[in-house]
């Protein structure tokens, strides 16, 4: 199967919105919730994508001439490359009627790790949610990463025990989710939290606790005071703040404030191999991929994963050749410019 077979069999079976396109740029759905839009006007996503773009490559290939390596070693566990499938939740409402949450999960949890990467998986109102990413995290060995909303701690602790006893590796917080209109007023409650209760979160944990929906130094900072072992710099793909800044704009001056006291992720926008070499030139360690591997599960299961991360592999490993980094400690700052 081809990537273009991949996108051909999506638009086949996605909902009415999504309409699996060749660069998901956030365009065509604009501001369609429910639906992948984003929120708001829809901007966001849009502005998203179009930050990376203005990020240049700098071409260098007087070096040494040997293999390209993207291998990333994070919390004990060795991947392929630096690329996270991001968490996706309520599969029928916003893309259609051909997966549930728990069915997406599974072929999400087993592609990406047959693909030598991992899924970060989704949470929702429904304990099934969890309770199905809890099984598939363990049936793939403890290589998936949790996702569970900003709850309140009784049922946070219900979830996270859930995910502890599957052997997931490390367990994540969307902390964001809680401006997304669809949570809002829903039971069990959720919303924001203090830095306090955070800490006491992360220590119930027990694991590497990554914190997703940091957008300033500052949300940083904190996450870091309550004990986060990484960071997702993220703004829901647009879906929860209109008007709010691009991921790549912010991500570098969050990286040198944090420095190497924690794991940086970055998502929003990144569609491609160069996306990627861009945003671990600003700073971070890996990224999450969302709505994309949406249209690869949809498109193909198992073999839509595999094949589109081998597409964003191979992009990646052709960037790191052509400016000079064998490897991702080797991509550096000054392999990229951002254009004024």
């Amino acid at each position: 199967m081809t990537f273009e077979e991949v996108l051909a069999n999506a638009k086949d079976c996605m909902g009415p919105v999504c309409k699996a396109c060749p660069v998901c740029n956030g365009r065509v759905c604009g501001a369609k919730v429910p639906g992948p839009g984003a929120k708001g006007s829809g901007t966001v996503a849009i502005k998203n994508y179009e930050a990376w773009q203005k990020v240049d490559l700098v071409m260098d290939t007087i070096c040494e001439n040997k293999p390209v390596d993207t291998t990333l070693e994070l919390f004990g566990e060795t991947f392929k490359y630096p690329i996270f499938a991001a968490p996706v939740g309520a599969m029928k409402l916003h893309y259609g009627e051909k997966y549930d949450d728990l069915e997406y999960n599974n072929i999400l949890v087993s592609g990406c790790a047959a693909a030598g990467i991992a899924a970060v998986t989704g949470d929702g109102t429904n304990p099934a949610v969890v309770e199905g990413a809890a099984k598939a995290i363990k049936a793939a060995g403890g290589k998936g990463i949790a996702t569970v909303k900003p709850w309140d701690i009784d049922t946070m602790k219900k979830k996270m025990d859930l995910v502890k006893d599957a052997g997931a590796f490390a367990l994540a917080m969307d902390i964001d989710a809680a401006g997304l209109p669809f949570l809002k007023g829903l039971t069990p409650p959720a919303g924001s939290k203090t830095t306090e209760e955070l800490a006491a979160i992360i220590r119930e944990a027990g694991r590497p606790f990554i914190i997703k929906g940091i957008m300033s130094v500052k949300g940083a900072l904190k996450a870091k005071e309550a004990g986060a072992a990484g960071i997702v710099v993220s703004n829901h793909g647009g879906r929860v703040l209109d008007g709010c800044a691009a991921t790549a704009s912010v991500l570098e001056e969050i990286a040198e404030a944090v420095g190497d006291s924690m794991k940086i992720f970055v998502d929003g926008g990144i569609r491609s191999g160069l996306d990627i070499f861009r945003a671990l030139a600003l700073g971070a360690d890996a990224v999450l991929i969302g709505r994309p591997y949406v249209v690869a599960v949809y498109g193909g299961a198992e073999e839509g994963i595999r094949v589109y991360t081998e597409k964003l592999a191979a992009e990646l490993a052709d960037a790191m050749a052509m400016c000079g980094a064998h490897s991702l400690d080797e991509i550096t700052r000054d392999m990229v410019s951002i254009e004024k």
